[in-house]
């Protein structure tokens, strides 16, 4: 059985992002910069603090990974899709909602749908566009 799992991309940003992710989320946050891999003297030049790989393992299922860019070609920021966070209340979707939000934008505050109880969408500070709902409607 496949498990299908977001891979993000950040202009240096990376760690800050997750971190950021990792206090609103919760879960576990592993970190790896350029520096502390094999590969370290084949990385950019000034590279050294950008992170290879971040994998944050949320609680109750789900991985969020990231790394910063690292191509030779210019970064693209983020379009075109939203990570997608389902919580069994809306209390909780909110909570998450708001904590998401600082220093981002919210093209569709969290309000009650015909579809949930509450959704919302949002860009972070980082670029990351997120949808969040809580208490799904049947």
């Amino acid at each position: 059985m496949a498990q299908i799992s977001a891979y993000l991309f950040f202009n240096n940003t990376c760690g800050e992002a997750m971190r950021f992710y990792a206090d609103a989320l919760g879960g576990k946050l592993d970190l790896i910069p350029a520096s502390q891999t094999p590969a370290a003297d084949q990385m950019p030049a000034g590279a050294a603090d950008a992170i290879i790989h971040a994998r944050l393992e949320l609680p109750g299922g789900g991985t969020l990974m990231a790394s910063d860019w690292m191509d030779t070609a210019p970064y693209q920021p983020m379009q075109g899709c939203a990570i997608s966070l389902v919580y069994s209340n809306a209390d909780e979707a909110k909570r998450v909602y708001e904590l998401l939000i600082e220093g981002g934008k919210a093209p569709m505050p969290f309000a009650k749908t015909f579809f949930a109880e509450g959704f919302g969408m949002l860009t972070d500070r980082f670029g990351t566009a997120w949808m969040v709902s809580g208490g799904m409607v049947n």
